[in-house]
């Protein structure tokens, strides 16, 4: 009976340490499968941190330099072709897609400066007459903007161009040195008028203003900015009187048309302020320059486009003789010695006219005044220049006369 109990009891030992073990081994394998999954998630994670680290280090791709071109589409015959040649260089030259903004009858350049501005370009070129880069040049100088401005040939002056000895013959050249020149800070001038407008007197466009129709602002003095000379008087006659479509055929000779029928012109008397003297005296011409020459002509052989000063010249003549005079002393760029011809060097110059005479920034006439002033803008205007160790762009064979009217 006992053998019988004790044997029962073994079994049942025998079956709970078989149950016992089995459960162990269940539930290891479990285990070592969970084990196994977390490993792999743990590989899996690794390669996924691996890569991601790997993507957040690769660089992204450095934006390129933009231009902002500002052209007067009435100075060429095919703006499209002008327009490609832009393009072209600039992608040659490792530039993205030139901005392009066309000047209009209603705004000849400000509100597609600010448009360029606000874009973030890294220069802005003009492209156009004398008075596209006057305006363009006026709204970068009044934001005391830090990019530079790049001179390109499309009118007939380019007077500023001129005066930094950029290229006037070649787009290319000169959007070569626009692109990739060094950088010159240069002075501005402020020309201070009052329009004190009266039926029909003649504005920049040269029609009637009816001074009724005026804003109580419009009639007010008002600011312009000029970066190569302001003028009253003969100088600015000649401005006015040299026909578009005559400038565009013959070019400079046009002004020569409109200078000899201007040369037998009334003096007029002027009372002239400037930091150091007030006199008087009777003139034909009174110029106020910020630059010094004209088509190669050193009207002011002493005015320095950067040193913070404004040079003046009186010019007097006294008929045929005296404007023989005035010449030869222009001619010989000598500055002192001849009561016809006077210069002046000053911060703030201030003209009054005996009588209406028309008056010129850069070129464009604004009318008849009897009045005007003018101060400087010490380094307020950045230009692209020629590098003194680049070496000369090879010219592509279209030039501004290619492609201008």
């Amino acid at each position: 009976m006992w053998i019988l109990v004790i044997g029962v009891a073994v079994a049942v030992l025998l079956l709970v340490l078989v149950l016992a073990t089995r459960g162990r081994s269940g539930a290891a394998r479990p285990s070592d499968a969970a084990g196994s999954s977390d490993s792999t998630d743990s590989t899996d994670r690794a390669a996924g941190a691996s890569t991601g680290v790997a993507s957040e280090t690769t660089p992204e791709p450095e934006p390129l330099p933009r231009a902002a071109v500002i052209v007067n589409p009435t100075k060429f015959d095919h703006v499209a072709k002008v327009r490609d040649e832009v393009r072209a260089l600039c992608q040659e030259t490792g530039w993205d897609e030139p901005l392009w903004l066309e000047t209009t009858e209603d705004d000849p350049g400000s509100g597609q400066t600010k448009e360029a501005l606000d874009a973030g370009v890294d220069v802005i070129c003009p492209l156009g007459g004398d008075g596209t880069v006057r305006t363009v040049g006026s709204e970068m100088a009044r934001a005391r903007s830090e990019v530079p401005i790049g001179l390109l040939p499309g009118g007939t002056g380019n007077l500023l161009a001129r005066n930094l000895d950029l290229p006037v013959d070649s787009l290319r050249d000169a959007l070569a040195i626009a692109l990739t020149g060094e950088e010159r800070v240069i002075d501005v001038g402020v020309l201070r008028v009052n329009p004190a407008p009266m039926d029909g007197e003649g504005e920049v466009d040269d029609q009637p203003v009816d001074a009724e129709a005026l804003a109580p602002e419009d009639t007010g003095p008002e600011e312009l900015h000029f970066l190569v000379m302001a003028g009253m008087g003969f100088d600015a006659d000649i401005m006015a009187d040299a026909p578009e479509g005559l400038k565009s055929k013959v070019g400079w000779a046009a002004y020569l048309v409109s200078g000899a029928k201007h040369l037998w012109g009334a003096q007029f008397k002027a009372q002239v302020t400037t930091d150091t003297e007030t006199f008087s005296r009777r003139t034909r011409s009174v110029i106020i320059g910020n630059c010094g020459k004209i088509q190669g002509l050193a009207l002011m052989p002493e005015a320095q486009v950067d040193d913070g000063k404004l040079d003046a010249l009186m010019l007097s003549p006294d008929g045929g003789i005296g404007w023989g005079a005035v010449l030869l002393r222009l001619v010989t760029a000598k500055r002192k010695g001849h009561h016809r011809v006077t210069h002046h060097t000053t911060r703030n110059i201030t003209v009054n006219a005996s009588r209406a005479v028309q008056v010129q920034l850069d070129g464009d006439t604004i009318g008849e005044r009897t009045s005007i002033s003018a101060h400087v803008l010490p380094a307020a205007l950045r230009v692209r220049v020629a590098s003194a160790t680049a070496s000369a762009t090879p010219a592509s064979g279209a030039s501004k006369g290619d492609v201008a009217a």
